[in-house]
């Protein structure tokens, strides 16, 4: 009996301080910094469009477009999606270098990303194509008549000790939502949603608003995880090459277009 009880006891006493080891540490208020990384890298680079609406042919995915909407998204030809076209024939302005601008540094080859915060900012450092983006959090509110700019204008603030909120507005409509060739305005409207779970966990959500190119607002990220690297983890170069672009396309773009079945 008294070996029974000393064989129960140590096996607890080894699986309680193992198990608390393994418990996540809690996350610091209002803290966003560090370098984070999707927890699965296909989720940072939804090649078919935004990771939670992608342009995949379901009906659960298929957006409701404006007639000036459905327009717009005509005259994108992209080489992803069910509707894409050969690389020879696509005309997505990211793929001759062009900066893909905001929403679509989110939606689309969204790696390893840096938050540095300051008492004013939170400023973005994004992998894909070493881009740099400001999130201000001074109070300050969105600008009424914007000037269009590739990344348009961010204003944040922290709803709780673990959820902060971004606004964001004055979007350059020459750039596409994502990688599926989705179209905006320039009235376009982009709240994210930043919720730290734990130490080394945090979730974005995203949703698109745009009354001129969309009926109702839509869902592009539903918390997508990122986790905590390092603080010495070396964010990877991954720059856009005309150069390279050229020898790709003529390799490839001379097979005609071609359309998913």
């Amino acid at each position: 009996m008294r070996l029974a009880i000393s064989t129960t006891a140590l096996i607890a006493a080894c699986l309680f301080p193992c198990f608390a080891v393994a418990q996540t540490a809690p996350a610091p208020r209002r803290d966003l910094s560090g370098i984070w990384a999707p927890v699965k890298s296909l989720d940072g680079i939804q090649p078919d469009g935004a990771l939670a609406m992608p342009a995949d042919g379901k009906p659960e995915h298929e957006l409701h477009y404006t007639p000036l909407g459905l327009q717009m998204l005509k005259t994108h030809k992209s080489a992803n999606g069910p509707n894409q076209v050969a690389p020879g024939d696509e005309n997505d302005p990211a793929h001759i270098c062009d900066p893909q601008g905001f929403p679509r540094e989110n939606l689309f080859e969204v790696r390893a990303t840096e938050i540095v915060q300051t008492p004013l900012k939170m400023i973005m450092l994004y992998t894909y194509n070493k881009v740099w983006r400001v999130i201000w959090t001074d109070g300050r509110q969105l600008p009424m008549d914007p000037d269009p700019k590739w990344f348009g204008y961010s204003v944040g603030k922290w709803k709780d000790d673990y959820t902060f909120v971004v606004e964001s507005n004055g979007t350059d409509e020459r750039t596409w939502l994502d990688n599926a060739g989705r179209p905006h305005s320039e009235d376009l409207r982009v709240t994210e949603i930043f919720h730290r779970v734990d130490h080394d966990t945090l979730e974005l959500s995203m949703t698109i608003d745009d009354p001129k190119v969309y009926t109702q607002s839509w869902t592009a990220l539903d918390k997508l995880r990122f986790r905590l690297k390092p603080a010495n983890f070396e964010l990877p170069e991954m720059m856009c090459s005309p150069s390279e672009l050229a020898e790709y396309n003529k390799r490839l773009g001379a097979r005609g277009t071609t359309t998913k079945k």
